[in-house]
């Protein structure tokens, strides 16, 4: 018989109450109002996410990349694998007890990932974050990862949603360096969500990590300049 879901911290958010849940020494869910966000045992998109994305910039002397959402560290933790020692991670995270709970009940399954030498976290919206580096005369970022709970989809068709919609992706476009890379996780594929990332300038990729099961997409769009 499996093991009962533990809640082991919970905290009251704009969004609703975030719980950490535990079973056993390895398992994890992060929970906001009973709609599961994130599993530790479900995570091979968020791995691919991470590394695809890097692995696109990783010969740049000092690749530059913004990670939008830090949820279990996992993404983290598959971008640092793939970058070199000299390579610079920026984290938006909203909630500081999502970085509090990296760092102490889940750490092992990153190995500390968030207090790696090349990572900065910040408590902001990411999309703040990237409204800045696309002013002019900002630094750009090589790489920017968005893995966030809800990715592209029918709720984000409008022009001015801040993630996905084509002002934000004009944005993000404009953040990003020669060549860089916009990654986004997403539950499904959204052809909509493809022709805005063409119309903003990015040549765009679609993959369906994995075999079998549940399969997300991850999005790796090239900007074109």
């Amino acid at each position: 018989m499996a093991q009962p879901w533990e809640t082991i911290d919970r905290v009251d958010t704009a969004d609703g109450v975030l719980e950490l849940r535990r079973r056993g020494e390895r398992d994890f869910l992060i929970v906001i109002n009973g709609r599961v966000l994130m599993n530790s045992s479900a995570n091979r998109s968020e791995i691919a996410l991470g590394e695809s994305a890097c692995r696109a910039v990783v010969a740049r002397e000092r690749p530059s990349v913004l990670i939008g959402g830090l949820g279990m560290g996992l993404t983290l933790r598959a971008a640092l694998g793939s970058l070199p020692s000299t390579a610079e991670v920026v984290v938006a995270e909203l909630n500081p007890v999502v970085v509090q709970w990296c760092r102490g009940p889940l750490a092992g399954l990153t190995g500390s990932a968030v207090d790696d030498p090349r990572v900065t976290v910040v408590i902001e919206d990411v999309s703040s974050v990237i409204a800045r580096a696309a002013k002019s005369g900002a630094e750009r970022f090589d790489a920017i990862i968005i893995d966030l709970y809800e990715g592209p989809g029918s709720s984000t068709y409008s022009r001015n949603d801040p993630f996905y919609g084509s002002n934000a992706l004009k944005a993000t476009a404009s953040a990003l360096s020669t060549g860089g890379v916009f990654a986004v996780w997403g539950e499904n594929s959204d052809t909509a969500f493809e022709k805005r990332l063409a119309a903003a300038g990015f040549s765009v990729e679609r993959q369906r990590p994995g075999r079998g099961g549940l399969r997300h997409v991850v999005y790796l769009a090239e900007v074109m300049r």
